[in-house]
């Protein structure tokens, strides 16, 4: 009998996600063989994923991989996988703000960076996205704190904080803030905003779809004729956003954008893309939060704006809100996104090894993939 193939993995929490964090170096080079061996570490293709250790919805299918980066701008890269829980199938065209909370860390505490005394700001280069992040992680004594008193909506209990700053924010994936050319543009009728701010994504007022946009996840998972309406204006928005058939890919998002119910100053249910979100993804916050200070977007004119400096947007999602803060420069040619940042927390569960089937990865294809 051959032996099963041990690789080295931790297993953490990034804002609201989960999932295991993997070096790239632990990790097949061939990217047909890499995502096969994490549809089978994830268990994906069972509702359940009770043959691996994916949690069965998809903010708990989710995989980092990390190295050092080549990027003279940049300390480590990034690299998200976002695993099918139903389907065999590995997407690497999105990122994922939440478990980005979790690489800096990681990467500290593997070796990757040197961690210095209080603090420590790890600069960031995405692969998916082909942007660049300032994390800050708390190091007292050089070592990764991850107790702490910082609270995020989504998460029980408390952590230490992990300040993300997004540097690349507007035109991500499109090169464009507004992917269409437009402020708003009707699909099935509906008028709705295409937007590209740390992922492109199609905004519409819950009031269009008959909805108020303050429902639960539950709710609005149940309602089969809403989630076909909105796949269907998803893949026309897609289209003309630059992006492609986007039939069996989770880009562009879907946010479903209402008045503020709770002081806040817009509520966003978001969509990954086929059920909500039980909270809100970071890039997915961003981008709404951006979207509120672009004139002539659905969400300029569902927000409560804010005043002052900075700009701080609260977006309240189904777990409480997420605050994004937003340094911006209106100039002759539109809106300039010079940074978003915001708070996250981060907890390691557990390290050790995570056995792959033999027949999925061989120790002897090992060194030659």
């Amino acid at each position: 009998m051959t032996a099963q193939t041990a690789i080295p993995c931790t297993m953490m929490r990034g804002g609201t996600s989960r999932g295991p964090y993997f070096l790239a170096n632990d990790l097949p080079r061939n990217p047909a063989l890499r995502d096969a061996v994490l549809v089978a570490a994830m268990g994906s293709g069972n509702a359940q994923q009770i043959d691996g250790i994916g949690g069965g919805t998809s903010l708990s299918s989710k995989v980092a991989i990390v190295s050092v980066s080549k990027h003279p701008n940049a300390d480590i890269e990034y690299l998200f996988a976002q695993v099918s829980v139903d389907e065999r199938s590995v997407d690497t065209s999105p990122s994922c703000g939440n478990m980005l909370s979790g690489v800096a860390p990681f990467a500290i505490e593997s070796g990757l960076v040197t961690a210095e005394e209080g603090e420590t700001l790890v600069r960031v280069h995405n692969i998916n996205t082909n942007s660049f992040i300032e994390v800050v992680v708390q190091t007292p004594n050089g070592k990764v704190e991850y107790d702490g008193d910082t609270r995020i909506d989504g998460v029980e209990g408390t952590s230490a904080p992990v300040v993300l700053h997004f540097l690349d924010v507007a035109g991500t994936k499109t090169g464009h803030l507004l992917p269409t050319g437009n402020a708003r543009d009707i699909f099935d009728g509906v008028e709705v905003s295409c937007v590209d701010a740390a992922v492109p994504m199609v905004l519409i007022p819950a009031s269009s779809l008959g909805k108020s946009g303050w429902e639960s996840k539950v709710e609005l998972d149940s309602d089969s004729e809403l989630l076909s309406r909105i796949e269907s204006i998803r893949l026309q928005a897609s289209l003309k956003m630059g992006l492609g058939d986007a039939t069996g890919k989770v880009l562009p998002k879907v946010s479903l954008l209402a008045k503020p119910q709770h002081g806040g100053t817009i509520s966003s249910r978001y969509f990954v893309p086929t059920n909500c979100h039980a909270a809100h993804a970071v890039t997915g916050a961003i981008c709404v939060s951006t979207a509120t200070m672009m004139p002539g977007t659905i969400a300029y004119d569902l927000a409560d704006h804010p005043t002052g400096e900075p700009i701080i947007v609260c977006v309240e999602h189904p777990s409480g809100k997420i605050d994004i803060v937003l340094d911006l420069t209106q100039t002759d040619k539109g809106l300039l996104v010079n940074r978003a940042g915001l708070i996250r927390t981060a907890r390691k569960i557990f390290r050790g090894e995570l056995y792959i089937p033999s027949q999925v990865w061989p120790l002897s294809q090992q060194i030659a993939s």
